[in-house]
């Protein structure tokens, strides 16, 4: 990133930045405190893609996100074994499962099966996070999450084979 600041006489400080896919950033900072802030997708060009102005308390929270103050990206190298580890599936509950018009709760999945159930899909409707006292149907899709072997249980028993 090739980062350039200049002054405007009369007005304040233009900082430009340069990123690596060759977009640019210009902040106007004006001696009264507004800030202007531009965005090029092509950094040759005359004319900016959008602008906005900030206050200097936007601007300030602005660069404390950008700083990362309130939330930090996982490490790369722990989503890598984070992934590898852990699946997400979507399974239709089928007729003869042994889960078939229970709740959640009574169903024991994830004592069974060790995979826990964070989505389903009844039909038209989607209920995230359900609650236990779901009651899963025949035809029921069910988002779930676990390790490998966790989920492939949980699948043969939606599918009525033994686990």
């Amino acid at each position: 990133m090739n980062v350039s600041v200049s002054k405007l006489p009369g007005i304040g400080q233009k900082i430009t930045f340069e990123t690596a896919e060759d977009n640019m950033l210009v902040l106007i900072v004006h001696h009264t405190g507004k800030r202007e802030l531009y965005f090029f997708e092509d950094a040759d060009s005359d004319e900016a893609d959008f602008a906005m102005d900030l206050t200097a308390d936007e601007t300030r929270e602005l660069g404390a996100q950008l700083l990362g103050a309130t939330y930090q990206p996982v490490d790369v190298d722990k989503v890598k074994l984070l992934k590898s580890q852990i699946i997400v599936d979507w399974v239709e509950v089928k007729t003869n499962s042994p889960f078939t018009n229970k709740t959640i709760e009574e169903a024991e999945i994830r004592n069974k099966t060790g995979a826990t159930v964070m989505g389903v899909v009844k039909g038209d409707e989607t209920i995230a996070v359900p609650d236990a006292d779901t009651v899963l149907n025949p035809g029921d899709v069910l988002m779930v999450m676990g390790k490998k072997e966790h989920v492939d249980n949980f699948e043969s028993l939606c599918k009525g084979e033994e686990g």
